[in-house]
């Protein structure tokens, strides 16, 4: 059995995993050293050697990324889905940025590249239906494409904000989901901000916590 992972080693491998199942190839020592801040490729690599000690990777030293992830299901069936605690920023510049933790995913239930998950808080008002600690999932929508009744997270000038599409004629307003919040009229969709349709909610009706801590690969 592997070696249990410090947090950093455990963060790495993690992105990592991401990062091969996105690209299709490993990440370079220096993009794994950008991503968490490390400016020293030497000391990259003395994680990577420690990821190799514990048994959760096998480095070739003679190849360009060479690098394997051991017991790794790269299966085509399942999607790594990001999971926030808040709605996340729209000009994120790595879909994961900030996330919490990850859920693997059936492909049918969240096929889209780019979605995510955000855990909902106290705030969200209950006559919506959407109650305080689910999880609400988020794929990208093409512009002008939702219809009226839609959930949107959406940038409404004070950060991304989950609300709900108003449809009248040829109007579009959009209703935050914050109580006592107006209604804001969109004079032109073309230029609005949209950083996903919801397109599922998931909620445990015995009230349990959903873990929010990466487990080991």
């Amino acid at each position: 059995m592997p070696a249990a992972l410090n947090e950093m080693e455990q963060q790495i491998l993690d992105f990592m995993v991401r990062y091969l199942k996105a690209n299709t190839y490993q990440p370079s020592i220096r993009e794994i050293g950008e991503e968490f801040g490390i400016r020293s490729t030497k000391t990259v690599s003395e994680y990577l050697h420690a990821l190799a000690d514990k048994g959760f990777l096998v480095r070739d030293p003679t190849r360009s990324r060479g690098v394997r992830i051991l017991n790794l299901d790269l299966s085509s069936r399942t999607i790594t889905v990001p999971c926030f605690a808040d709605f996340p920023p729209l000009d994120r510049t790595w879909p994961s940025d900030g996330a919490e933790t990850h859920f693997e995913v059936d492909r049918r239930l969240a096929g889209a590249q780019g979605a995510y998950f955000v855990r909902v808080d106290s705030h969200a008002r209950a006559s919506w239906g959407i109650p305080s600690g689910a999880l609400l999932l988020v794929e990208p929508v093409e512009a002008l494409s939702f219809e009226h009744g839609d959930f949107l997270v959406a940038e409404l000038g004070q950060g991304p904000e989950l609300c709900r599409v108003e449809l009248q004629a040829s109007d579009l307003r959009l209703r935050p989901l914050l109580e006592g919040a107006a209604p804001v009229s969109v004079e032109d969709p073309s230029r609005l901000q949209v950083g996903g349709r919801v397109t599922a909610l998931y909620r445990r009706f015995d009230e349990a916590p959903v873990t929010v801590a990466d487990r080991p690969h």
